[in-house]
């Protein structure tokens, strides 16, 4: 294999990765750190630390759902250095670049220093300081007014993610307000949820043991690019490298381009984007067809595999005969793209590995996935029969189970408001498995359907970013008339807001961390503040008990502790003890057997499970369901898809200076977003090797770089995610485009999530 520049890059990050986290690969990273740490000290905004008393304090890093703990050096009371904590369950005291840039966000020039209201146009970023008395009671006089008026539905609620006592406080305050709108970040856990509901009949996270697994198959995850607990990640990869105790783990990726996971892997298979379902599926073709599944596990602790009755005495054609007649590796390899004999051995690899594992959710999972290609991958670990086995599928305890609150108050007004349709009641009624469908909102806002949105409040997630087809949300802020944000830092949706809250960064602030996406294990970690506040910034739990507390009635009812930190330990439980005195709490109890593990009817593993449909219950088969782009092929012949990264797309914060500065010219050249194309493709159009070149697709386009790169499959055009902000700082402000900008939705035929994994564009020289 030739190496050239962008191998010899993608190496380089690798071994990068593997400084960080204390894995001997290389001195380089520490060099490039050291120099790095001394250049940046000539940034005007730059702390220098007095000379004073120099001590540790621990504290769980969140700056992505990776749950690191993290120790904090200071001088004085200055915050001088991050590093891992030692022993911690979740990154063993390893620490990604993004983990050692905290501080940026700690003292950088992006965070907002406290309560503000807009004074310019939606956008323009123009606000005046208020108090935070003035903030709280003008938000809860606007609040009031609109209750009062007999529309609390009008309000809604964006929480990120949803999970932990934040968000759930923010469900809570909705609740009682009477608004049913409260929405959150989908992404492939929640996907993962959905199937172990159907699949295992138990709502929970499943967690995979991949430090135990001796053979990994990832359909799409980017294991070393930030899926699931990063830093986690990259340990177990590491001690998997040199572990003289058992054979190393083999790793299998599958994925249409060579990203770092599939460089560092054991085997990349280029698939077609979007194929993961029909790989899997002829993938158990060969399982089945060659008797390679576990007898005993299929036999006593699964149904559906063979044909059966159903409790109506009506035939059900099982999996296996579903599988047989339609998935075979020949039909499937004109989906895929994937020939025949690599579909079988790898079957005949993963069946008779000792402990296999499967794994899916793309890239780092931060997208909702396909329901059918997590009901095929997690069809294929039953069939090896590894579900709550060393190195298999562990269906965790529930870690995510709703704090032990009392329930919310209620009244008249909530109860009404409660009733109304949501703003998206239209697609969940649609979809069998639909719970809440982020995506929709723009168009809801726009239309003014099912009724006109008068305030929203943003308790995390960037929806201004984040969400697809972004420059239309954008445009529906601008039609709310009250926007409320919590974020600690000038971030795209706050720059739209009427009302900036600011929320303290995580190293000021005490909340729980919930475990980990991913895990084995379920470790709930409590992020606790290792300094004063910095600014005049608040606790986003505390922000919204005041705003409760000041409207009065069954709203404040409904919030009876005097602070966040009495609610955070009464939510915890039994579990604060180990919390306090350790900085997390850590499930103890062992897998449960195959009698315990399924809460299904048949309390069997379901290969066809059953969902509601009509009023009654229909049995789902397989299917190598593909998410079709975005758009018309005839106009835009080429399909742009996401690259991340750690060091951009990570997390819902905008990567910090120092992670910008280090950005690779294969990433970003000036303020040049970088996009990967096959030389084929690339020569097909005309466009030599870093050409300008403008990026089209129906929602928008961009002014890109084109970078010839051999790592990519022909046809599509690599776009890497994390730029484009119109927020932040001068650092991060105006670099690149967003992604999200020139993408839209395509939506889930099961669950409604948007499972878009591209869009289709055209790329034509400028």
């Amino acid at each position: 294999m030739k190496l050239d520049r962008r191998t010899f890059l993608t190496l380089g990050v690798g071994a990068a990765a593997g400084g960080a986290l204390g894995i001997s690969f290389t001195p380089l990273p520490w060099k490039m750190t050291d120099d790095g740490s001394i250049w940046t000290q000539n940034w005007p905004w730059t702390p220098v630390p007095p000379t004073g008393e120099v001590s540790e304090r621990e504290t769980v890093c969140t700056l992505c759902p990776g749950g690191c703990g993290v120790s904090v050096r200071k001088v004085g009371d200055r915050c001088v250095k991050i590093e891992g904590t030692k022993g911690h369950p979740v990154n063993k005291g390893g620490i990604c670049l993004l983990g050692l840039s905290g501080l940026q966000f700690l003292y950088g020039p992006s965070r907002v220093h406290g309560p503000l209201k807009r004074i310019g146009r939606r956008g323009e970023g123009n606000f005046q300081e208020i108090t935070w008395e003035e903030a709280i009671a003008e938000v809860a006089e606007k609040l009031s007014a609109i209750r009062n008026a007999g529309r609390p539905h009008s309000v809604a609620c964006m929480t990120g993610p949803a999970r932990g006592t934040v968000p759930a406080l923010f469900t809570r305050f909705m609740e009682a307000f009477g608004s049913p709108n409260v929405f959150s970040n989908q992404d492939s856990w929640d996907t993962h949820r959905q199937v172990a509901k159907v699949m295992y009949g138990v709502d929970a996270y499943p967690g995979f043991d991949l430090e135990n697994a001796s053979l990994i198959l990832s359909f799409g995850s980017g294991l070393l690019d930030g899926w699931g607990s990063p830093v986690h990640m990259l340990a177990g990869y590491g001690e998997s490298r040199k572990s003289s105790a058992r054979p190393q783990t083999r790793i299998v990726q599958v994925e249409p381009r060579l990203s770092l996971t599939a460089a560092k892997s054991d085997e990349w298979v280029a698939a077609k984007p979007g194929t993961e379902a029909a790989l899997a599926l002829a993938m158990a073709h060969v399982i089945i067809k060659e008797n390679l599944y576990n007898k005993n596990f299929v036999a006593f602790y699964t149904r559906g595999l063979t044909d059966w009755t159903d409790e109506n005495n009506r035939p059900q054609v099982g999996f296996a005969r579903t599988v047989l007649e339609n998935y075979s590796p020949v039909k499937m390899a004109a989906i895929t793209g994937v020939d025949p004999q690599t579909v079988e051995r790898l079957a005949r690899q993963f069946a008779k590995a000792e402990r296999p594992v499967a794994v899916c959710g793309r890239a780092q999972g931060d997208q909702a996935g396909e329901f059918h290609t997590f009901l095929a991958v997690h069809a294929l670990n039953a069939l090896a029969g590894n579900i709550n086995r060393p190195g298999g599928v562990r269906i965790k305890a529930a870690d995510d189970e709703a704090p032990a609150w009392p329930l919310a108050k209620g009244d008249s007004t909530s109860r009404a408001g409660l009733k109304r349709p949501r703003l998206d009641a239209v697609p969940v009624r649609r979809y069998p498995l639909a719970e809440n469908l982020p995506h929709t909102f723009a168009d809801a806002v726009l239309k003014g359907e099912p009724y006109k949105l008068e305030v929203l409040l943003v308790a995390g997630g960037d929806p201004g970013y984040f969400l697809p087809a972004s420059s239309k949300v954008k445009e529906a802020l601008t039609r709310i008339p009250l926007v409320v944000s919590f974020s600690p830092v000038y971030d795209d949706t706050a720059m739209f807001a009427d009302y900036i809250l600011p929320d303290h960064l995580y190293l000021e602030s005490l909340r729980d961390v919930p475990s980990p996406p991913g895990l084995a294990t379920c470790v709930i970690g409590l992020a606790r503040p290792v300094v004063d506040p910095v600014y005049k910034t608040r606790h986003a739990g505390d922000s919204v008990l005041e705003i409760a507390k000041a409207m009065s009635g069954s709203v404040a009812a409904s919030f009876p502790w005097g602070d966040y930190e009495e609610c955070l330990r009464e939510a915890m439980g039994d579990k604060w003890g180990d919390m306090e005195d350790q900085g997390y709490w850590k499930e103890q109890a062992a897998a449960p057997s195959w009698t315990e593990t399924f809460g299904t009817p048949s309390r069997r593993f379901e290969f066809c499970p059953d969902l509601p449909q009509g009023g009654g219950r229909i049995s789902v088969k397989p299917k190598a369901w593909v998410a079709q782009p975005l758009g018309d092929p005839k106009t835009h012949p080429l399909v742009a898809v996401p690259i991340q990264s750690m060091r951009l797309e990570n997390g819902t914060m905008g990567a910090p200076p120092f992670v910008v500065k280090c950005m690779p010219d294969t990433v970003l050249e000036k303020d040049w977003l970088v996009v990967e194309v096959n030389p084929r493709t690339a020569k097909a159009y005309g466009i030599g090797d870093g050409n300008k070149a403008l990026l089209s697709t129906s929602l928008g386009q961009a002014l890109v770089m084109v970078l010839h790169d051999e790592g990519i499959m022909p046809g599509l055009v690599g776009v890497p995610a994390g730029l484009g902000h119109v927020g932040y700082d001068r650092f991060l402000r105006g670099k690149g485009a967003n992604y999200h900008a020139l993408s839209g939705a395509v939506e889930d035929p099961v669950t409604g999530n948007d499972v878009a994994w591209g869009v289709y564009a055209s790329l034509r020289q400028a």
